[in-house]
């Protein structure tokens, strides 16, 4: 068990420590993998960035993920047909939502440019993984030098599966009988757009 996502921080900075100094970014997954990825880039001593995306669904279904939107780019899984004017409709609504959520995180900071760095992904848990991969699509397409995801709990099928799409993973605890996130955190509690403002801004 894990006693918390600040805990869980200090222990992945630990196995990151090799990293200080570099030239890199910490990447978080808002909302929860904030409280877990400022502490690292303060030891890191790396800018901390927030990666925005969100799942389109399909129009039969909303919870059924047909793709996902960034605020650069839309990925679409080419094997559902589904319209493109509502592909292009629903893109745009989302982008719009994720503008808005940036602002509301960023103000008027613009993103760190990953070319050439060292992206260190962090999350508080990997349950499905499909944001996780997205954002590591994402990522890629910027052209870093390096992909490392940092999570303090995850499915063993998830771990393998990011260890083909990352240069690195580090994961504290990767139990055989696997549900939520939340099952081995002694405290988890939902992380509020305030918290996540206020971590930004102390960076």
């Amino acid at each position: 068990m894990i006693r918390n996502r600040e805990e869980a921080a200090e222990m992945l900075a630990d196995r990151l420590e090799k990293y200080k100094g570099r030239d890199g970014v910490v990447l978080a997954i808002p909302r929860g993998g904030v409280p877990v990825a400022a502490p690292i880039a303060k030891r890191l001593h790396m800018p901390l960035e927030v990666m925005l995306i969100k799942k389109i669904g399909h129009p039969a279904n909303p919870e059924y993920a047909i793709g996902s939107v960034s605020l650069d780019s839309i990925t679409i899984d080419q094997t559902i047909e589904v319209p493109r004017d509502y592909i292009n409709a629903e893109a745009e609504r989302v982008r719009e939502s994720l503008r808005k959520k940036y602002k509301l995180f960023m103000g008027e900071r613009k993103p760190v440019q990953l070319k050439d760095k060292l992206v260190i992904i962090v999350d508080d848990g990997i349950a499905t993984g499909k944001t996780l991969m997205a954002t590591i699509e994402e990522v890629k397409k910027q052209g870093p030098d390096k992909v490392i995801v940092a999570v303090p709990v995850a499915p063993q099928a998830a771990i393998e599966r990011f260890r083909e799409e990352a240069d690195e993973v580090i994961c504290l605890l990767i139990p055989p009988f696997f549900q939520a996130v939340g099952q081995f955190y002694e405290e988890f509690r939902q992380t509020s757009d305030e918290e996540v403002i206020k971590l930004l801004q102390h960076q």
